[in-house]
């Protein structure tokens, strides 16, 4: 936390983390813009509860074994503490094993919800534990999946992002490059833009 809070005020950005235990939300909460409630832990009653009770926006992942219609519950669990400000994550869905799949009705399902959905782009790239005791990874689908996940309605794009990679100590697999980073956005962000202008002209479906 004290390393967030110096980028915070360093940089000038908004931060935010994960949290495992009930007992560290209200710390992180004194520190973080919004705090985010791991894919796992997507359905555990008593770090909803404590992450709603922060006051700051939460930052909820669809766990990857969760259909995106039972997400409503958690979302009901979160406003049952007070807290409105949610955005909802979808990081692909167990796909056998050791693979995931972004199955991209998820969005407009959590939409329905009245919260924005986010694609975590990295995240969805992942095949757990496939190297033996480490995830593997897709990380070349990470703009074609972010390209088609912006023409599909997101209202944010999630991604971990490293200057080297192969020294990431999380992750490595799944991180992006950071010289990819740029060219990644601004494609993305062109065709939100084009999205919403179609929609202006033809109707949101």
């Amino acid at each position: 936390l004290k390393i967030l809070s110096k980028v915070r005020e360093e940089f000038g950005v908004p931060v935010v983390t994960d949290f495992a235990k009930k007992t560290h939300a209200k710390e992180i909460g004194k520190i973080c813009d919004m705090i985010q409630v791991p894919a796992y832990l997507c359905r555990q009653t008593s770090i909803l509860l404590s992450a709603a009770k922060t006051k700051k926006p939460v930052l909820l992942k669809k766990g990857q074994f969760m259909s995106p219609w039972n997400m409503k519950n958690s979302v009901r669990k979160i406003q049952s503490a007070g807290n409105d400000d949610i955005l909802l994550t979808d990081r692909g869905t167990f796909f056998g094993y050791n693979m995931l799949v972004n199955d991209f009705r998820n969005f407009s399902i959590m939409q329905s919800t009245g919260f924005p959905v986010c694609f975590d782009a990295t995240h969805s790239v992942q095949l757990p534990t496939s190297m033996g005791n480490i995830s593997g990874g897709q990380i070349e689908f990470v703009p074609s999946l972010s390209r088609a996940a912006a023409a599909c309605g997101i209202n944010a794009i999630f991604m971990e992002v490293h200057d080297n990679p192969n020294n990431a100590l999380s992750d490595k697999n799944t991180v992006l490059n950071l010289e990819q980073l740029e060219k990644i956005l601004s494609q993305t962000k062109k065709i939100h833009e084009l999205r919403l202008e179609l929609s202006k002209k033809w109707g949101s479906d």
